[in-house]
């Protein structure tokens, strides 16, 4: 035994599991008695929002706050459709289903290396998002809240590559 194990051999034999102060079963009944306790305030305090008026529903239904969500995520797909738009111009199916671009040969035989399927998952991503901001904007017309338009936002050119 060195120098150093015989300084730390009091210090490690010491380390014994402490012992319990609060036994588990008594632990989570005195948790349960606090949510029950707590539950009645915080009833309360979920509906403080609609009787002080704090955020009113239009008349169809739909919370200002809710409808602004929506309408964040609805522009997020809308910029993740246009994304995977550019990406499908090159390298995913081409068909009428996702419209826009010829491909690119040479790209789509360089990203089939890694997987022969990646056209194909490129087209049902392009048209997943496509899907999910359609979705939203009409779930957001249909409760009379506005929706997303991002065109006039679109002012840069498209791609240049062969195909797109």
């Amino acid at each position: 035994m060195n120098n150093v194990e015989r300084r730390l051999e009091p210090q490690v034999a010491n380390l014994s599991p402490p012992p319990r102060t609060l036994p588990r079963r008594s632990f989570l009944r005195r948790m349960g008695l606090g949510a029950v306790a707590l539950a009645p305030g915080a009833a309360l305090l979920s509906s403080a929002s609609k009787t002080f008026g704090d955020e009113e529903e239009n008349q169809i239904g739909i919370r200002a706050g809710d409808a602004a969500l929506l309408r964040f995520a609805a522009a997020a797909e809308i910029l993740e459709a246009d994304f995977w738009i550019q990406y499908n111009e090159l390298g995913g199916v081409q068909d009428a289903e996702v419209p826009g671009g010829t491909g690119n040969e040479a790209y789509t035989e360089a990203i089939e290396v890694l997987d022969e399927d990646m056209p194909i998952y490129i087209h049902d991503n392009t048209d997943d998002e496509i899907t999910h901001h359609r979705f939203l904007n009409a779930y957001l017309a249909s409760k009379g809240a506005a929706t997303v338009n991002l065109n006039p936002f679109r002012t840069l050119p498209g791609s240049s590559a062969t195909g797109s």
